[in-house]
């Protein structure tokens, strides 16, 4: 399937392709691995937790917060 024909199809048809290809790493995880930069970020983001700097929100807030910064 080219990228053109995936802009013709409709948002349902778009997210079983994403929910097909996404199931399909899932059961590949041992052929997968994380960027070199991610472990980094992890690392930096425990020290920021751990040092008080990162509010913590529970899921519903934070995608609450996130939605209201894209309107």
């Amino acid at each position: 399937m080219s990228i053109a024909e995936l802009h013709k199809l409709s948002a349902v048809e778009k997210l079983k392709i994403i929910e097909a290809l996404w199931g399909d790493l899932v059961g590949d995880e041992d052929n997968l691995s994380s960027p070199s930069w991610h472990e980094t970020e992890l690392i930096e983001t425990e020290k920021r937790f751990l040092s008080g700097d990162i509010e913590v929100l529970d899921w519903q807030q934070a995608k609450k917060e996130l939605r209201s910064r894209f309107e």
